[in-house]
């Protein structure tokens, strides 16, 4: 889902929400104390432009193309719990944009501060329009080192990071699988950006896409594109993005064509579904109504039909997204007892979000301040707690 954005003067804002359409809000020399009403409450109007020196220059970093030979395999330690770094997907209606002003890779301090935190899976947000400008056409090779230097810096701090094409099933606004956007050039770019950075040893895999909604048409088009991953890579993860915006609650029902074809099925092929889950009563994650209550089982509630789905099909399976607001201990008391339950199943959890340029989000682990939110000392005891996996979905 893409969640609020960072807000600076002049900056047009694409605002979606998971169970409704897309809005758009545009920012016009707005003052840094203002505010705008957006998808998850009120979103304060903020300019961080000390946060602009913070990336090292990558203009000369040197990029190359080289087939993945036999990468090590993404399976020890099983980290269980993560978060989000976002930043790079910010300002989607302004592309390609600037880096430091429209949009940010995170800095090495982020990998550093969650590292330390034992929050060492990383789920980076990007924007497949940056990254590939043109379609069918090469990499931006600048973007593509900032790609490289984040993994870098996961690397640098023993962090392994999944690769989120933060798309959801669009380029410049047009459909996969449309005219203008073929099937086979999705899956081509994967197919390059495996190349580009299959060998890296931070890479944990590939996300293919970020909470598609096709009502059935993404099924064939994840397996076009995770069979042209492994012509180049079979070894790193494929995660595989459920329909229906991902929803761990309507998962079973929007999902059963996504495992058609045998080829999903093998656990040869090394994928991971993805789903996503908040704990509004929408699901959307918008969390509008301040006095909704949360009860103690609600995250496992709601995390239950996809597990379930996950165990009746001998499938492994990760949550991309979950978050709840800082205001409501019940909330996080109820992500307390979900993490517990992902443990017990081997199912890993990115939490939503954290990284630059959030300022006063709800969800959000860095804020305006930096006061430690109430979300992360339950995120930092479940890291922290030993588990019993093998590997992803599998305990020992």
């Amino acid at each position: 889902m893409l969640k609020q954005h960072r807000l600076l003067t002049d900056l047009p804002l694409s605002l979606h929400r998971p169970n409704g359409p897309m809005c758009k809000i545009t920012v016009s020399s707005m003052p840094t104390n203002s505010s705008v009403r957006g998808p998850k409450g009120l979103l304060p109007a903020v300019v961080l432009s000390t946060l602009l020196g913070f990336l090292p220059s990558v203009a000369n970093a040197q990029v190359t193309s080289t087939a993945v030979s036999d990468p090590q395999p993404a399976t020890a330690p099983v980290h269980l719990v993560g978060v989000n770094l976002s930043g790079a997907a910010f300002g989607s209606s302004v592309l390609p944009g600037k880096h430091g002003t429209n949009y940010i890779y995170p800095a090495e301090s982020y990998y550093k501060k969650y590292a330390e935190q034992g929050l060492k899976l990383v789920r980076l947000p990007f924007l497949w329009e940056r990254l590939q400008p043109k379609l069918d056409a090469d990499l931006d090779a600048a973007q593509l080192a900032l790609l490289i230097q984040s993994l870098d810096f996961a690397h640098k701090h023993g962090v392994k990071v999944v690769l989120d094409m933060h798309n959801y099933y669009r380029y410049y606004r047009e459909p996969i699988g449309s005219l203008s956007v073929p099937v086979e050039s999705f899956a081509d770019t994967w197919k390059r950006i495996a190349l580009k950075v299959g060998n890296h040893p931070a890479l944990s895999g590939y996300g293919l896409m970020n909470e598609p909604s096709t009502k059935g048409l993404w099924a064939d088009t994840a397996l076009v594109a995770a069979k042209e991953i492994r012509k180049v890579d079979k070894t790193n993860w494929i995660y595989v993005a459920g329909d229906r915006y991902s929803s761990a609650w309507h998962w079973p029902q929007s999902n059963a064509q996504l495992i058609a074809d045998p080829w999903m099925r093998d656990p040869a092929n090394n994928l991971i579904f993805e789903a996503h889950m908040y704990l509004d009563r929408d699901t959307s994650g918008m969390y509008a109504d301040k006095t909704e209550t949360f009860a103690p089982d609600l995250g496992i509630k709601r995390a239950k039909p996809f597990v379930d789905w996950l165990r009746a099909n001998n499938l492994r399976g990760y949550i991309g997204e979950m978050g709840v607001p800082n205001y409501a201990p019940d909330a996080i008391l109820a992500m307390d007892n979900l993490l517990g339950y992902l443990r017990e199943n081997c199912v890993p959890l990115t939490y939503w979000a954290a990284g630059p340029w959030w300022g006063k989000y709800i969800l959000s682990l860095d804020v305006t301040g930096g006061a430690e939110q109430p979300q992360l000392p339950v995120l930092r005891k479940h890291a922290a707690t030993p588990n019993s996996c093998a590997t992803i979905g599998a305990p020992m």
